[in-house]
């Protein structure tokens, strides 16, 4: 691999599907190389063009999440359309398809297709219950999936009915595994004597089964049942969210046994930072309410840079509550290069870099979102080999 080279550089992949996991994940792999000809529709495209907060009659959430992708338009319920998609997929080292279960096989897309014409493509499947089982046929959106997981359940108040973040989480977690599960069967492939590809399932729902932690075997070796514990995280004391006197709220954890000692002396408390009681992380959690207390009080009778100060002299973990406007302003975020800029007719705007960070071969952001149907002629003459009057044809009957 050259300098600089991008690690997917050369992998071609196919993305077929809509809103966010299969896009997120093609994002994913576009910022670090690979080639992304994104299929969509020629009516109206990806419904996130018109999606939240629009400019120039397109979302600019289509601008970062469509950001290195070569955007094609067909019609995969005509036939010439299906057929023209086979031919993209037969070249391909990669297709990304979030639709429910059989729809792909009703195009004549599914994988058992290609396994004879590209026996080495790694076919990514993004539902939101996987490929089999009783619930595989469901439809499976993320707020859904993220329920049935397990972890709205642990999301929220006693009592109170379960929170939802503000965010898809459930799709960008898919995501996140999609493009994992890839490069493994990548790596796999390129391994094998006879460079076969796989199938790679991956289901909204166990995606974020993934992330429970220490949930089943609690159950199944305790027969606990973890229950949603507001700002808190159950068993592990002190860590929690305390209001200061500026109106500002701070995230402590000062849950290790030498940092809650020094937690206590930042905090004027050098009593309780001896306390036998307070000494071992059972201990704290069986005087949680009172710990808490003390915290809370001494919060609210200071201001947020104050605490901040404090607690950064002592060496205990805690930072502010950060919105957006404040991350802008943040000279970390910034060093980090965690904003990228792009143009769009003219006009600056930032997108979020994609993580993680290569410290050889980094991704990079190479144009934004572009405009439904704006790679038709590279795509369909440049690797179908398809003339302008073919292409044109293609256009009058309203396939592409």
């Amino acid at each position: 691999m050259t300098e600089n080279t991008k690690p997917l550089s050369g992998i071609r992949v196919i993305e077929l599907g809509q809103l966010l996991a299969g896009p997120f994940t093609g994002c994913m792999l576009g910022y670090f190389g690979a080639e992304v000809i994104k299929i969509e529709p020629p009516k109206g495209g990806d419904p996130i063009r018109g999606w939240r907060e629009v400019r120039d009659n397109t979302s600019l959430w289509w601008r970062s999440l469509a950001r290195n992708k070569k955007c094609i338009t067909l019609d995969l319920n005509a036939e010439s359309g299906s057929a023209l998609a086979k031919e993209l997929i037969d070249s391909a080292d990669v297709v990304i398809e979030n639709f429910r279960p059989g729809v792909m096989e009703k195009w004549g897309l599914g994988p058992n297709q290609f396994e004879q014409s590209n026996p080495g493509l790694v076919y990514t499947r993004i539902s939101g219950y996987g490929q089999t089982g009783p619930y595989a046929k469901k439809a499976g959106f993320a707020s859904v999936c993220e329920g049935i997981s397990g972890f709205r359940y642990v999301n929220g108040f006693p009592g109170d009915p379960p929170v939802r973040p503000n965010l898809s989480i459930g799709d960008t977690i898919a995501g996140i595994h999609a493009a994992l599960g890839i490069c493994l069967a990548i790596i796999a492939r390129d391994r094998s004597e006879d460079h076969q590809g796989q199938v790679v399932d991956v289901a909204l729902y166990e995606s974020m089964f993934n992330l429970m932690e220490a949930v089943v075997p609690e159950y199944d070796g305790a027969g606990v049942i973890r229950e949603p514990s507001g700002t808190t995280v159950t068993g592990i004391v002190p860590t929690n969210t305390y209001r200061c006197k500026d109106g500002k709220h701070v995230v402590i954890g000062g849950n290790g046994d030498s940092i809650f000692q020094r937690l206590m002396e930042a905090a004027g408390l050098p009593d309780a930072a001896r306390d036998s009681r307070f000494a071992t992380n059972a201990g704290r959690v069986e005087h949680e309410q009172e710990i808490d207390g003390l915290l809370a009080s001494w919060c609210v009778g200071n201001d947020s840079n104050e605490i901040l100060r404090l607690l950064e002299e002592h060496r205990v973990p805690a930072g502010p509550i950060y919105n957006v406007a404040d991350m802008f302003e943040d000279p970390h975020f910034n060093e980090r290069g965690l904003f990228e800029q792009v143009s769009i007719n003219g006009k600056p705007l930032k997108i979020p870099a994609i993580l993680p960070r290569l410290g050889s071969t980094p991704g990079s952001t190479e144009w934004p979102g572009p405009e439904l149907g704006s790679h038709n002629e590279e795509v369909l003459a440049g690797i179908l080999g398809l003339s302008a009057e073919e292409i044109q044809e293609l256009a009058n009957q309203g396939v592409t």
